[in-house]
């Protein structure tokens, strides 16, 4: 039998919920950008690496405002939003040259959302073949680069 080591993951999964804090919320307001892995602030939005990718580069672009819907958000925060992910487009696209990209909101529950309260849009670079085997019968992710890695490059792409 062959092992994978993800050594990074056993903190979640050892830790457990903590309290009941929105880690969006909690991300914004740390002062520890590196460790909360926010690689970009702007004036409504940040840009925060996803702690457990689908893929190298997988971001969100999450609103300051603790707002769970489209609706209930303020115009400028989603133009906003849009035009950081069109930023985070070309960054991705100048440092790992996916084959597409995936953009999207899981809002509530139902719809898939691990953290409903918050809205966010992840943004996600995508290559052919890159769910292979072992997403679909191991239910593992390989990734190919560090998280520290990837929050290095794409701050620096990002012109922070």
């Amino acid at each position: 039998m062959d092992y994978l080591w993800s050594p990074w993951r056993y903190r979640y999964v050892a830790g457990g919920v903590k309290d009941d804090r929105c880690i969006f919320c909690a991300a914004a307001e740390a002062r520890d950008d590196f460790q909360s892995l926010i690689v970009l602030r702007s004036r409504k939005n940040f840009v925060i690496l996803n702690r457990y990718p689908y893929t190298s580069g997988h971001l969100m672009v999450v609103p300051y405002a603790h707002q769970a819907t489209l609706a209930a958000s303020e115009p400028d925060t989603l133009a906003e939003m849009m035009a950081l992910a069109q930023r985070s487009e070309q960054a991705l696209e100048e440092l790992y040259h996916p084959d597409g990209y995936n953009l999207g909101m899981n809002m509530g529950r139902a719809a898939g959302a691990g953290i409903d309260g918050h809205l966010h849009l992840h943004v996600l670079p995508r290559w052919i073949g890159d769910t292979n085997f072992m997403t679909t019968i191991g239910e593992t992710r390989v990734q190919p680069e560090e998280l520290t890695t990837t929050y290095q490059r794409l701050r620096a792409a990002l012109g922070t």
